[in-house]
């Protein structure tokens, strides 16, 4: 008898700490490993950590991982912050990449050339809950 693995998702708080990144790209393999999914965690820690590391840098409040199952062999990677602005170019058309000199600026356009899906949700419900936005990524 076939059995079929129940959908799962894990969502790990974090404070606005210079430690967090690190901690979440941690929780991040652990949890993959437990699904049988760790060769998807090259990239999915690639997504993961540009993506904590934009709401680390660009906000100033707590912000959280989100992993969640979207079909076998495929993983959705997001991050919530407490800002509701998307960042130009994430969701919709590509992201200009800074000039070679720059020193930032290369985060989310690697999170769309590495992830197979990319997407953003903006949170505004009144009392529902904290607001902010959630940018998400899959990987198979």
């Amino acid at each position: 008898m076939a059995t079929v693995s129940p959908p799962w998702a894990y969502t790990l708080h974090l404070p606005h700490d210079p430690h967090a990144p690190g901690i979440a790209r941690a929780t991040l393999r652990t949890v993959l490993d437990a699904h049988g999914l760790s060769s998807l965690t090259p990239t999915a820690e690639l997504l993961a950590s540009e993506l904590l590391t934009n709401a680390h840098l660009h906000t100033a409040g707590p912000y959280a991982l989100r992993l969640r199952a979207m079909e076998p062999g495929r993983v959705r990677v997001a991050v919530w912050d407490t800002d509701p602005s998307v960042p130009p170019g994430f969701a919709g058309a590509g992201a200009a990449v800074p000039p070679g000199d720059a020193e930032g600026g290369r985060g989310l356009p690697l999170v769309r050339a590495f992830a197979d899906a990319v997407g953003a949700f903006v949170l505004r419900e009144p009392g529902a809950s904290k607001g902010g936005k959630l940018l998400w990524a899959e990987c198979r």
